[in-house]
């Protein structure tokens, strides 16, 4: 049911979207969906809710794991990306109808994303204080940066496209740990400016 709802509300949006259009896509009566569900919010809420908490659950895997957290930080993007390749539709949904859930709803989801956000943000810092990022990285600027660059993916990814979900992590992912690593010698800042 739910991968029928996130088709449909992909492809029309969660607005012009109806509980028709899912029954519809599922073959069966309107009235059978009202069975599993009180309202078409219940659907959207689900698909943003899973694909929110698939998230967490990734990192906080990865958190749970002793070691580098250079090493955590690459094993988490790598395997985060390639989930929003695979779960391009429901990213889509998450990023285009969050803003029509209810206020408690959105307050649900926004305190899943805090608790993130801190996890990430304390990977971070962790690896400025181990030594194996640059002194300078701001864990909540890298943090929205990757956000930024996660979310992104369900605008431009297409599983018909030239590049695979696994090629796309390992870029993605080299292109966050250069940033956070930064060059072998100088200030990250004299990147790409001109020698005196």
């Amino acid at each position: 049911m739910l991968a029928a709802a996130t088709r449909v509300f992909h492809a029309k949006g969660y607005a012009t979207a109806s509980i028709q259009d899912v029954a519809d896509e599922l073959g069966i009566l309107k009235g059978s969906l009202y069975y599993y569900i009180d309202s078409k919010e219940d659907l959207l809420f689900d698909i943003i809710d899973r694909v929110h908490r698939d998230t967490v659950e990734r990192l906080e895997e990865w958190l749970e794991v002793e070691g580098d957290p250079l090493v955590q930080l690459r094993a988490y993007l790598e395997q985060q990306v390639q989930a929003y390749c695979r779960d391009v539709q429901q990213v889509g949904v998450f990023l285009n109808d969050f803003a029509h859930l209810s206020e408690a709803r959105r307050a649900t989801i926004l305190a899943e994303r805090d608790r993130f956000d801190a996890a990430l943000r304390d990977l971070l810092r962790r690896g400025v204080e181990s030594g194996s990022m640059a002194a300078d990285v701001d864990p909540k600027l890298t943090a929205m940066a990757v956000f930024g660059m996660m979310n992104w993916i369900s605008t431009w990814w297409r599983e018909d496209g030239p590049s695979t979900p696994e090629q796309v992590a390992r870029q993605f992912t080299d292109l966050v740990l250069a940033g956070v690593v930064g060059p072998a010698s100088g200030s990250r800042s004299d990147l790409g400016r001109p020698a005196s």
